[in-house]
C-alpha cells in the first residue's frame, strides 16, 4: 500500500490532486486542510511544528504534497511575516518531519519566482523574483533543497480549474466583471482588463495528473528530485482571457484592453515556464483552455454564482 499525504487538500490545486489520486486503487490518500477540514480532511496548521511532527508520525506517509501556501501577491506584500510562516518556514518544517520517516516530499512553486523579461525559463535558470511572493515562493524552495534531499519543487504558473468560488483562481475571478459589462443598462461601463501580463493558464485537473505521474516513480523506487516545471502552452493576457470566458459564457461582454501594469504589487511580464524536463520522462498532460474553461463553468454552482450563468 503506497500511501500519500496532500497538505492543503481543501484548496484549487489540493481538491482536483485528491480527485485524482482517488482513483489510484491501491493507494491510500490522508488529506488535510486548515480552515475547511471535514470528516475527510485532517486538521493541521502547518505553521504548528510539534502538530505536524505529530500528523507525519502518526500517518507515516511514503510520499508528501505541499498544495498549502499563501499564493495572494498583494497579501504577501502587505504581510510578508505571513508569507514567510506558510512559503517558508511551514515548508521546512514539513520536509524535516518527513525526512526523518523516509518519504518523498514535493512542494509547489511558481513562476514568479522569475523576472519575467527573458523567457522561456528551463528549471535550471537564474530566479529573480519581483515581489515578496516571489520571494517567499523561492526561499520555500531552497528551505525544501535544504532539508531534504528526498525532494522536489514542481513550479507551476497561473491555476485554473474546478472551483467552489469565482476568486479562487486570477481566471475565474473575472467573471464577475465580464458578466457586469454585458448589462443592457446604459450606466454600465465596459471592464477594463489588463492586456500586458502574459500568463499560460494551466488546468488544475492536468496538474494532478502530472503530479499522479510523478507519484508513480516514487512508488517504483524512481523518485524525481530537484526543480521540475510545468505549463499550459497557450500564451494570453487577462484580456483574452475574458474574452474567451466570455465567448464561453455566451455573453455580450464590453472589454477595454488596459496595455500598461497598474497592479500595486509589480508582476512579471511574461513568466513562460519550460517543462522540458518533465516532458522528457513522458510526464504530462494539456487540456486546451477553451475545452478546459467549459467544464469548470458547468460545474460551478450558479445558485451562488452572483446570478452569473450560461444564456
Amino acid at each position: 500500500m503506497f500511501k500519500v499525504a496532500v497538505i492543503g487538500a481543501s484548496g484549487l490545486l489540493g481538491r482536483a490532486l485528491v480527485d485524482e489520486l482517488a482513483q489510484q486503487a491501491d493507494w491510500q490518500v490522508v488529506s488535510t486542510a486548515f480552515r475547511r477540514a471535514g470528516p475527510s480532511r485532517v486538521a493541521l496548521d502547518i505553521r504548528d511544528e510539534q502538530a505536524v511532527g505529530q500528523f507525519i508520525e502518526r500517518e507515516a506517509p511514503d510520499a508528501l504534497v505541499i498544495a498549502a501556501a499563501e499564493r495572494r501577491p498583494d497579501i504577501c506584500e502587505n504581510d510578508p511575516a505571513l508569507a514567510r510562516a506558510l512559503n517558508v518556514d511551514a515548508v521546512r518544517t514539513l520536509a524535516a518531519a518527513a525526512g526523518q520517516r523516509g518519504a518523498w516530499v514535493l512542494s509547489i512553486s511558481t513562476d514568479y519566482v522569475f523576472d519575467g523579461t527573458h523567457p522561456p525559463y528551463r528549471h535550471d535558470a537564474l530566479p529573480a523574483p519581483l515581489n515578496a511572493y516571489g520571494r517567499s515562493k523561492l526561499e520555500g524552495e531552497r528551505a525544501l533543497t535544504e532539508t531534504i534531499e528526498l525532494g522536489c519543487v514542481l513550479r507551476l504558473p497561473l491555476l485554473y480549474g474546478p472551483t467552489v468560488d469565482w476568486a479562487e483562481s486570477a481566471v475565474t475571478s473575472l467573471v464577475p466583471a465580464i458578466a457586469a459589462s454585458a448589462s443592457d443598462s446604459p450606466d454600465v461601463k465596459a471592464a477594463t482588463m489588463d492586456a500586458w501580463a502574459i500568463r499560460y493558464p494551466t488546468f488544475t485537473p492536468d496538474v494532478a495528473f502530472v503530479i499522479r505521474q510523478m507519484l508513480e516513480r516514487r512508488a517504483r523506487g524512481e523518485a524525481i528530485r530537484g526543480i521540475v516545471q510545468w505549463s499550459g502552452d497557450e500564451p494570453m493576457t487577462k484580456y483574452e482571457i475574458a474574452i474567451r470566458l466570455a465567448e464561453a459564457l455566451q455573453l455580450e461582454a464590453r472589454l477595454t484592453p488596459q496595455h500598461t501594469p497598474t497592479d500595486a504589487t509589480p508582476r512579471p511580464h511574461n513568466c513562460h515556464l519550460d517543462s522540458s524536463r518533465l516532458e522528457a520522462l513522458g510526464i504530462g498532460r494539456r487540456t486546451p483552455f477553451d475545452t478546459a474553461i467549459r467544464q469548470v463553468l458547468a460545474k460551478f454552482p450558479w445558485q451562488g454564482g452572483g446570478g452569473v450563468g450560461p444564456a
